[in-house]
């Protein structure tokens, strides 16, 4: 299995994680991405097919986690969309956004990531910045897509690096049934 090369957001799931960015100014929310994995020549690729939103378990503002709880109904929800769909669904990365600082991943979140990675060396991190101003004192929304990479030896004890992965955005010709049901249950978040 190579490297991730790059991302595929489909364009309802993207709306999914703008709108529950935007949902909360104070503190930072998160989800989980459903999607697949195809094998290219370049290394693979991971295509979010839908998000699934996550009730904050952390107390701190600026600290996103999952719960084993979460994390097993969201395994639950994946196959169920695979057989619904006949696609290879699974969860294949995390998001969270960044109110009113930088979309580049903290220490925190890149030693949240290599975890992950460690579990699958696939899984892929979002995040999306909102809720800033430009120079020109416009809102700005930004989102990037990272992995860790691991810049110490085998020997000395773990630093690990955010690399950014390219990631582009795909067009629906419709929301998707899961990603409508998702956008009316945030006010349940």
């Amino acid at each position: 299995m190579g490297s991730v090369s790059r991302v595929h957001l489909h364009a309802d799931a993207y709306l999914s994680c703008i709108t529950h960015a935007l949902s909360n100014e104070t503190e930072e929310v998160m989800g989980l991405c459903i999607g697949e994995m195809l094998e290219k020549t370049s290394g693979c690729e991971i295509h979010v097919h839908t998000v699934m939103l996550l009730r904050r378990m952390d107390k701190r503002k600026d600290r996103v986690e999952i719960s084993v709880e979460q994390l097993s109904n969201a395994s639950t929800r994946a196959e169920e969309l695979a057989r619904k769909s006949g696609l290879p669904l699974r969860i294949v990365g995390w998001y969270h956004s960044h109110p009113h600082i930088t979309v580049w991943p903290s220490h925190v979140d890149v030693q949240t990531q290599a975890m992950y990675q460690m579990m699958d060396q696939t899984f892929v991190g979002l995040i999306f910045s909102c809720f800033n101003e430009n120079k020109a004192h416009l809102q700005t929304f930004e989102a990037t897509c990272f992995q860790s990479e691991r810049t110490s030896s085998e020997w000395e004890p773990p630093k690990y690096q955010g690399i950014e992965i390219p990631m582009y955005i795909e067009r629906n010709k419709s929301v998707s049934e899961f990603n409508l049901q998702t956008l009316t249950n945030l006010p349940k978040i």
